[in-house]
């Protein structure tokens, strides 16, 4: 009977292993497959970010060429304005004289 039990026993724990062994292929391969559907998705990803890359490259290109524009309005303006006070100053200064 002791040998029995035994056999029954290493038949039993032969079959767990084998049920574990074909549980970890088949989550196995599951990993694998999402890690693949993973990495296309990161590739999709990165191809839209590459292309909005290049539209904030050109808004920045823009916007840098605006600023560029109203800087040297903004500095033509300010210098005509002292240029008025200037003269004006010049005037009152004449006339205390």
């Amino acid at each position: 009977m002791m040998m029995d039990v035994n056999a029954f026993l290493s038949i039993v724990l032969l079959i767990a292993g084998i049920v574990l062994l074909i549980v970890l292929i088949v989550l196995g391969i599951r990993c694998i497959n999402i890690l693949n559907k993973v990495d296309r998705l990161v590739d999709d990803v990165n191809e839209k970010m590459e292309s909005v890359n290049g539209v904030l490259g050109t808004i920045d290109r823009i916007t840098d060429g605006i600023s560029v524009v109203t800087d040297s309005i903004v500095t033509n303006a300010v210098g005509m304005v002292a240029k008025i006070f200037r003269r004006r100053k010049k005037k009152y200064e004449e006339e205390d004289f």
